[in-house]
């Protein structure tokens, strides 16, 4: 049985390896056998239902940003295995999902806020093994003691964990919106209709504006308009700045909101806002250049933002969001699979198709219910 630096409290044997889909270099992901986490004092070992593949997962994968062997998967909800000594807020058998990254909360990036800089919250708390990563493309995921304490959830009965894995991504969001300060009434267009820019869109109507969607597949346009996002521009069929100009009094969206990682569409989203808006950057998380109109920062006076992962102090708000169903985000999964198809699940997702949305690997057998 894999136990740990000391034996830690569970309610069954835990198997001694496990399945998990490991990277092996530049777009080489494995589904192998590999050992079982060992927990030690303060940590806690997580058994994986479900967890979301991100696009970060996918860049370093494409991109071999990151040294393998690894295991990544952040999105992640399951269940306690089991807890070492001196965990008290969490027992086996309890249901949770787990954020990877917690901030120190002290050092001069967390003073000001920019919490994704900190030392401390560039550090993965979470592995299933190897160089942490996440983890949460295996079967069993370890918790270490700062994750335990700041960033492990509970899932209250009756939220599937499905529902609770997007937790994180929905923190990510929200921090997003926040950097935007949005007004009531303002027009919003948000550029691109995955999941991702569903939640951005959802989360900006929240507050009160009028928000302009727009993608190249009319199948995720659909799934907008059913969740009350009503104004849509199909990219495939309309030119996407004309459209928005249209609907604004000739004068463009007071912010737009690129959703997407093409770095071509940055001059679009500047294109797409009135003299003085705001643009956001949202997905473009892959170092190199792109082509802007300096003279649309300067003359024009628009402004060019970023937003980059989630915000411990918008952890509790991310949570009410998720946990109170606020929007149903089970409604964004297009695709489940179980682990041993999590190379083609990683796939579909780095290559996605009109009917493909949100994509998620889901571990092991008789669970008995989403929500068990």
């Amino acid at each position: 049985m894999a136990t740990g630096l000391l034996t830690p409290t569970q309610t069954k044997a835990i198997p001694t390896t496990m399945q998990a889909a490991v990277y092996r270099g530049v777009g080489d992901v494995r589904v192998e056998t590999v050992p079982v986490p060992q927990i030690g004092a303060g940590e806690l070992l997580l058994r994986v239902h479900t967890c979301g593949i991100c696009g970060t997962d996918l860049k370093k994968i494409a991109t071999g940003s990151h040294s393998a062997p690894r295991i990544f998967g952040h999105e992640t909800s399951g269940v306690v295995a089991a807890v070492g000594a001196d965990v008290s807020k969490f027992k086996p058998g309890d249901r949770v999902m787990v954020f990877h990254h917690i901030p120190c909360r002290k050092c001069f990036y967390c003073q000001h806020k920019t919490f994704a800089q900190c030392e401390t919250y560039k550090k993965v708390g979470c592995t299933a093994g190897f160089e942490p990563a996440g983890g949460g493309f295996a079967e069993y995921v370890r918790v270490m003691d700062w994750i335990v304490r700041e960033g492990t959830v509970p899932i209250p009965d009756g939220i599937s964990f499905e529902q609770a894995c997007f937790v994180e991504p929905v923190n990510t969001c929200m921090k997003g919106i926040d950097t935007l300060q949005l007004s009531p009434g303002e027009s919003v267009l948000v550029i691109g209709q995955g999941p991702i820019g569903i939640i951005l869109s959802v989360l900006a109507k929240r507050k009160g504006t009028r928000v302009i969607t727009s993608d190249l597949y009319p199948e995720r346009l659909t799934i907008s308009t059913s969740l009350g996002l009503q104004h849509m521009i199909d990219a495939s069929r309309t030119d996407t700045v004309q459209t928005v100009r249209g609907l604004t009094a000739g004068r463009g969206a007071d912010v737009a909101i690129l959703a997407v990682g093409g770095n071509a569409l940055i001059r679009t989203a500047l294109d797409s806002v009135r003299p003085g808006g705001r643009v956001l950057l949202f997905a473009q998380t892959t170092r190199g250049e792109a082509s802007i109109d300096p003279a649309a920062i300067c003359v024009d006076e628009k402004t060019l933002m970023g937003s980059y992962s989630a915000s411990v102090e918008l952890q509790e708000e991310a949570v009410q969001f998720v946990m109170k169903r606020e929007m149903d985000l089970e409604r964004l999964i297009s695709h489940r699979f179980p682990l041993s198809r999590s190379v083609e699940a990683l796939n579909l997702a780095a290559h996605p198709q009109s009917d493909s949305m949100k994509i998620v690997i889901q571990t092991g057998s008789g669970w008995g219910g989403s929500t068990e």
